[in-house]
């Protein structure tokens, strides 16, 4: 580091409680403003879905079906998608989850916590390999309360020991990571959710925890993963949507189901980049204990974050917002428009107690990120915690 930021043990955790809180103060309620500044990202997202499967449609309707300009137009077709995709996630499911406008006036319900992507409208509000209500446990309340902890279900360093305790030459562990990379939701993100809605149930009934995650149906709880989590989304997106092209003929209804696996695969790959660095590197710190009190739960969010590139709502939509992780942390239900009105107030609390605000390019993080991964670097530990 070029210059000595503030030790962990000699932050004022008080003052710096009193000097978060007052953001609050500075910022005016949550209102019709911010709920038409989510419903924009929205109609972008969707924007990219809908150029996806039009795209897709002239294809079929021109006879596009192979070729060079083939695989063009499939691509464009699979990012498109993929971004959609990706914004669905980032931009609208998230918030939404963290009941970011629940206080909206007269907010339409299916925007609050408690309606959406509840029971069926999950089909309509987020199907992904992810079930909704999972993913919100998993995420709002594991991850952001024990952030850096061994508790942390998304502590990137704990969940690889196994690759990085192994004897596999180091170029083979790059290989690994980027291959799953383009399938981490399917791997990862749908096991990991679903073991950790079950080992709350566990907890709350004095069972042992499950400490692995299967994808074998045959095994404990895989047949309720395949089911209740991989199965509605693979036989909507991947059999009954291609089966809509068949009036075009068979080869296009295999070239659609093409295009949406090739989206799916950047749709992790985007995903991947934009979320993973958030808390993973040697630059960030990770905690032996739990937190106890405010102000150091803030000071961990500082010292357990980093951030992207910020700037125009569109940097920040395909960033998924993702850019903002301190604020969003420090703060995680607020909406995504108070983030950019926060960030210069957040900066100035960090150089008031000499913190390191780490603010760098999402590329540069992700290598970053993926050194860790693989054994070659190590997460920072505070002294005595």
């Amino acid at each position: 580091m070029d210059r000595a930021y503030a030790r962990y043990e000699d932050v004022d955790k008080e003052q710096l409680e009193r000097d978060i809180n007052e953001i609050k103060e500075t910022m005016a309620p949550v209102g019709q403003e911010d709920f038409e500044h989510l419903l924009k990202l929205e109609k972008w997202g969707r924007a990219f879905t809908l150029g996806g499967v039009v795209v897709m449609v002239l294809m079929a309707i021109f006879g596009i079906l192979s070729g060079f300009w083939f695989w063009v137009l499939a691509t464009v077709a699979a990012l498109a998608l993929s971004t959609g995709n990706v914004a669905r996630w980032a931009d609208v499911v998230h918030p939404i989850l963290h009941g970011a406008y629940d206080k909206v006036p007269n907010i339409p319900k299916r925007y609050t916590k408690k309606y959406f992507a509840k029971g069926a409208r999950r089909y309509v509000d987020w199907l992904d390999w992810i079930k909704p209500q999972a993913w919100e446990y998993e995420h709002n309340i594991m991850h952001h309360y024990h952030l850096g902890e061994s508790e942390d279900p998304d502590n990137v360093e704990k969940n690889l020991q196994w690759l990085i305790r192994s004897k596999t030459p180091m170029f083979i562990r790059y290989i690994i990571i980027y291959a799953f990379a383009g399938m981490w939701k399917f791997l990862y993100y749908a096991p990991n959710t679903l073991r950790i809605l079950e080992n709350k149930k566990r907890r709350d009934a004095d069972k042992l925890e499950i400490k692995d995650f299967q994808l074998d149906p045959r095994k404990e709880h895989g047949l309720e993963l395949w089911m209740e989590y991989l199965l509605p989304y693979i036989v909507i997106k991947f059999v009954l949507f291609p089966v809509l092209f068949l009036p075009f003929g068979t080869t296009a209804a295999v070239n659609a189901l093409i295009i949406l696996v090739l989206a799916e695969f950047f749709a992790n790959l985007h995903s991947f980049l934009v979320i993973v660095p958030n808390h993973s590197a040697e630059d960030i710190y990770m905690f032996n204990e739990p937190h106890k009190s405010t102000g150091e739960f803030y000071l961990r969010q500082i010292m357990g974050s980093v951030n992207y590139n910020t700037g125009s709502d569109w940097i920040d939509f395909l960033h998924g917002f993702l850019n903002y992780q301190i604020e969003h942390h420090l703060f995680p239900n607020m909406p995504h428009s108070y983030y950019q009105k926060m960030q210069p107030i957040v900066k100035e609390i960090c150089k008031k107690h000499n913190l390191e605000y780490r603010q760098e390019s999402v590329f540069k993080r992700i290598k970053m990120s993926i050194d860790l991964m693989v054994g070659k670097t190590k997460l920072l530990r505070v002294d005595g915690i």
